[in-house]
């Protein structure tokens, strides 16, 4: 009487494992407002806000790496 599992040899953990997975799958929608879809992105302009955003961040790094240069000698 080593094994505890269920009929089968399979461990109830598998089981509820599967319980949980078929759980999921037949969640309901989800209700309330339908909204519509979001505007179309322009990447050309994404990209110039990424890469200004980059370069001043590596600027401000800069600045902030010779102030403390500065305050240490």
């Amino acid at each position: 009487m080593a094994s505890r599992g269920r009929r089968g040899g399979v461990p109830a953990r598998d089981d509820e494992q599967r319980r949980d997975d078929q759980e999921e799958q037949q969640a309901p929608a989800p209700q309330g407002p339908v909204l519509p879809p979001p505007p179309p992105v322009d990447y050309g302009v994404f990209m110039q806000g990424l890469v200004q955003a980059m370069q001043t961040q590596a600027h401000t790094q800069v600045a902030l790496q010779a102030q403390l240069e500065a305050q240490v000698e």
